[in-house]
């Protein structure tokens, strides 16, 4: 399923700077019509069921993007999925997407966990740090966990940079532990 996600996020997201679109406005359509897809069961169910042809599933499809304004390219992007029997991968496809553009921009989401709300200022200090650490710009959501006694653990993709008390704390115990 990854490969089939990536391949369609990644030809999206070609047809977005090879045409020079509007990269946000196109991930706004995008997560739309996902939201659109997700909150209606009737709407999955008709581009899912495979007794249903294709002709029809593009007409339902014309009709909501003429009424929620979809540009040419993403409605021919899902009518693309609906064809190759694809569409049921749409939400993790747009998710993908979303990931691919951010990454062509040069940005870098990053999940920062703090065991307390961090201020305006606060934030900006380790958005730069990070920036200066991946070379990029940052995109950071934030989450709170207690247990981190202080400092902040932040994720980058698989990559982790161990700030907090606790995991300094942990690294001190394996050290003890390693040397007796």
């Amino acid at each position: 399923m990854a490969s089939v996600t990536n391949t369609y996020a990644r030809a999206l997201a070609d047809v977005v700077f090879d045409r020079k679109l509007d990269p946000q406005k196109v991930l706004r359509e995008v997560q739309s019509l996902n939201d659109l897809v997700a909150s209606s069961k009737d709407l999955r169910e008709v581009w899912e069921t495979p007794s249903i042809t294709a002709e029809k599933k593009r007409a339902v499809l014309d009709a909501i993007a003429s009424r929620e304004g979809i540009s040419k390219e993403v409605r021919n992007f899902v009518a693309v999925l609906i064809d190759h029997r694809r569409v049921n991968f749409f939400s993790e496809i747009a998710k993908q997407f979303e990931q691919e553009l951010s990454q062509r921009l040069g940005f870098v989401e990053a999940e920062v966990t703090s065991a307390r709300e961090l201020s305006g200022p606060e934030r900006g200090v380790l958005e730069s740090e990070v920036a200066k650490l991946t070379g990029k710009k940052v995109r950071a959501q934030y989450f709170r966990d207690e247990s981190l006694l202080g400092g902040a653990v932040v994720r980058i993709g698989s990559t982790i940079y161990d700030g907090s008390v606790n995991g300094q704390l942990n690294r001190i115990r394996e050290q003890i532990a390693s040397s007796s």
